[in-house]
């Protein structure tokens, strides 16, 4: 993190943010497979009404874990009932489906590269291009993601350096300054993260 910090730090307005902000570490998972379960459903919800519906989605299966054979035999109304709406009860037997017909539990896919991964796994529907991302950051720490569909990034990025512009205009200006932040883009957005969090 060190380094990552002192290469950031060459970015003059970025600079200060460093200096005020501190991030925790990641914590790593090599399951894919339950990691991106996770990720879907704490979508669009607060931390603790998202932790309460996972742990109720956990403990439909008698030993705590979502295995792909037996989530894709559950009915709806059982999803629902931990919580899960009828789209994310669909989403998440679509993650389960794909990654039977792809042979993927226990796969390792470290080999492949951020963009390969995002083509990849987005191919599910209900998983996007910033799910993948977000798992690319957290559970595999690659340490090089531009997330700028994320609010928080776009909306930070565009304030500290005063972009203006449509929003295609204002994403190329972001990547164009985002390329002095490699290949630590993924450190330099975690502390955005932070520091809008310290600033509301």
């Amino acid at each position: 993190m060190k380094k990552a910090i002192a290469h950031l730090k060459k970015d003059p307005i970025l600079k200060p943010l460093l200096e005020r902000v501190t991030v925790e570490p990641t914590t790593p998972s090599d399951d894919l497979y339950f990691n991106i379960l996770r990720a879907i459903v704490f979508q669009q919800l607060s931390g603790k009404a998202a932790t309460t519906i996972h742990n109720r989605f956990l403990n439909l299966f008698d030993d705590g874990y979502p295995h792909p054979e037996l989530l894709i035999e559950m009915d709806t109304r059982t999803l629902r009932s931990a919580g899960l709406s009828g789209q994310k009860s669909g989403y998440v037997q679509n993650i389960a489906n794909f990654f039977i017909e792809e042979n993927l539990i226990n796969k390792d896919l470290s080999d492949k590269s951020d963009d390969e991964l995002v083509d990849y796994l987005s191919q599910i529907k209900g998983v996007g291009k910033w799910t993948v991302q977000m798992l690319l950051m957290f559970s595999m720490e690659r340490q090089d993601v531009l997330p700028l569909d994320d609010l928080v990034i776009f909306q930070s990025i565009q304030g500290m350096y005063e972009l203006e512009g449509t929003k295609r205009e204002l994403k190329k200006q972001m990547t164009e300054i985002a390329e002095a932040w490699r290949p630590y883009r993924s450190v330099a957005c975690r502390h955005l993260w932070r520091w809008k969090d310290t600033v509301q």
